[in-house]
């Protein structure tokens, strides 16, 4: 079964922009795979909390990423 898991900031997605991107990752899971691979493709999509994030050890946050 093809699975991602995809991590991103939180209160960054709409309800259809996250439906778009799990859409997107299955469509690209079923383009290698074949269409057989569609309805047991596993997208999981995690909001991390503001903070939640580190780059080379330092912390990232909205304030840092220009989002506040």
């Amino acid at each position: 079964m093809p699975y991602a898991n995809l991590k991103v900031p939180a209160d960054t997605l709409t309800a259809e922009s996250k439906k778009k991107l799990q859409d997107a990752v299955t469509d690209a899971f079923a383009d290698v795979y074949g269409e057989r691979a569609r309805a047991n493709t596993l997208v999981i999509l995690e909001e991390v909390a503001d903070g939640g994030w580190s780059l080379g050890g330092t912390v990232l946050n909205a304030e840092l990423l220009g989002r506040s």
